[in-house]
């Protein structure tokens, strides 16, 4: 079976979609798959090799199509929708006499004209589109959407898609990678870390909804013996959130770093949190962080918002489940798992039994099963 991968993005890129983009066409060049990356031409301070950057096999082949990328000009809005426009087009004239089994995108822009064309698309939703006008004939036309989670199924079938090709398929993690054989003590030395303090760690981006400043919060109802560590986000982000939280003397902004340096500082950790906000749809029903899969590797015990998204994956019994957007709620919990080890070990090997059902194969062979019973 051949697939091609659509994806209208910089690559590499330091934003989480170009893992789980990277990470599944590996997986389904592992499940069997003969599989070309279709990606369109973007400015990218970023020079070094994609396989390499994140750390993949190279069973796929890596396809860069014309766009016209005027995003790093002063218009980011127009800009952005130039960009789009023209890589759809590309896509349309390069896909048009090549033969695939699969035409398969996260972007129902890139694949709208080809959905006058192709009966073989295949759609990958993680939110639901704003102006749904735009985006409701790629809906139709698609011989299968798959999302992250059950509420964008459920919001689907609101809007009058058939329920039958629909698959829910949460996110993943490569599961040998992130289980890495190293003590905390270790993989502090390692990442240069101190070995006396209590670390609670996040990694990921610093945007509003990912709930990164109420963390910050609470390290100042945190003693001076717990060091709140954050990895991850872009330049821009991570500098505003430094300004931000620049009175806050137990806090290490350490910005964005190798994905494959990740594992060890999940390693290096006591607690490691998931404070997503409740204040946005994305956040409460929509998302399914790659890095939650990370976590629950990781064997550290986890502390997430608990919001409809995350009780997908996440519970009592392999979680501490807090209120979103509750500082006292968040610090009391963090506490909690500092002080109670006998839990927060119960916790976090039931964690690491769950979550070996969400492997990155696993999910490519649960799409292709689902796409061949259609």
């Amino acid at each position: 079976m051949k697939l091609i991968y659509i994806a209208n993005i910089r690559v590499p890129t330091e934003k989480a979609h170009g893992i789980q983009i990277v990470k599944m066409c590996e997986a389904f060049g592992n499940s069997g798959l003969k599989l070309e990356l279709v990606i369109s031409w973007r400015f990218n301070e970023i020079k070094e090799d994609t396989f390499n950057f994140y750390g993949v096999k190279r069973n796929f082949k890596i396809k860069k199509i014309f766009s016209l990328d005027l995003i790093p000009l002063s218009i980011p809005k127009i800009c952005f929708w130039i960009q789009s426009l023209t890589f759809s087009i590309s896509v349309f004239f390069y896909l048009l006499f090549k033969k695939a089994d699969i035409i398969y995108s996260r972007d129902s822009f890139s694949l709208y004209l080809l959905s006058f064309l192709k009966r073989n698309i295949v759609l990958e939703l993680h939110t639901f589109p704003k102006n749904l006008l735009l985006h409701k004939r790629v809906f139709k036309k698609s011989k299968a959407i798959i999302v992250i989670t059950d509420k964008l199924k459920e919001l689907l079938i609101k809007k009058g898609i058939n329920k039958n090709k629909i698959l829910v398929a949460p996110d993943g993690v490569d599961i040998e990678k992130f289980n890495i054989d190293i003590s905390k003590e270790e993989a502090r030395k390692k990442m240069n870390l101190p070995q006396d303090k209590k670390i609670v760690l996040y990694t990921g981006h610093l945007y509003e909804w990912k709930g990164a400043q109420i963390l910050a919060d609470a390290s100042k109802l945190l003693d001076n013996n717990t060091l709140i560590i954050f990895v991850g986000g872009t330049e821009n982000d991570v500098k505003e959130f430094k300004n931000r939280n620049i009175d806050k003397n137990n806090l290490l902004i350490l910005g964005h770093k190798p994905y494959s340096e990740i594992p060890y500082y999940l390693k290096t950790s006591d607690v490691l949190v998931l404070p997503n906000s409740g204040k946005t749809e994305i956040s409460r029903n929509w998302t399914s962080p790659m890095k939650m899969f990370e976590y629950m590797v990781s064997k550290r015990p986890i502390i997430a918002s608990d919001l409809p998204s995350i009780r997908e994956i996440l519970n009592e019994n392999n979680a501490i489940l807090v209120k979103s957007d509750s500082l006292e709620a968040l610090t009391q919990s963090i506490k909690q798992a500092l002080k109670n080890q006998a839990f927060s070990d119960k916790i976090l090997i039931q964690a690491y039994q769950d979550v070996q059902k969400y492997s990155w194969i696993k999910r490519s062979k649960k799409i292709i099963n689902f796409l061949n019973n259609d």
